[in-house]
């Protein structure tokens, strides 16, 4: 890569300190933009996230990172006791619960 450099370099210095202030802002810009679409974003879900796993107590009912729908039936600091079938219950790590069911979304089983 000596050889582009080679090239590059006697642009850079004739322009002076116009091309990098230009480079410079680019650069800001990119990162700006990142920012808004990658960083942010990601940040808030975390927050959304946390949230929803401080909150969790008995009787909700929720669904796993690995898609298993079950009811609460005991909450301890890392984990959660679910109940998924009558007398089914498994222990899940309270970091894997993705989603509570709200009212408004039907069951598996539901067919209207």
């Amino acid at each position: 890569m000596p050889g582009a450099l080679a090239l590059i370099a006697p642009t850079l210095a004739a322009d002076g300190g116009d091309a990098a202030l230009v480079n410079l802002g680019i650069i800001a810009l990119i990162f700006v933009v990142f920012y808004f679409l990658l960083i942010r974003p990601q940040r808030q879900q975390q927050k959304r996230h946390r949230e929803l796993v401080s909150s969790l107590q008995n009787g909700d009912e929720v669904i796993t990172v690995g898609g298993l729908h079950g009811t609460i039936r005991t909450v301890d600091d890392d984990v959660v006791s679910m109940e998924i079938a009558p007398g089914t219950t498994v222990t899940v790590s309270r970091g894997r619960i993705f989603d509570k069911k709200t009212e408004d979304e039907p069951d598996i089983g539901d067919t209207g």
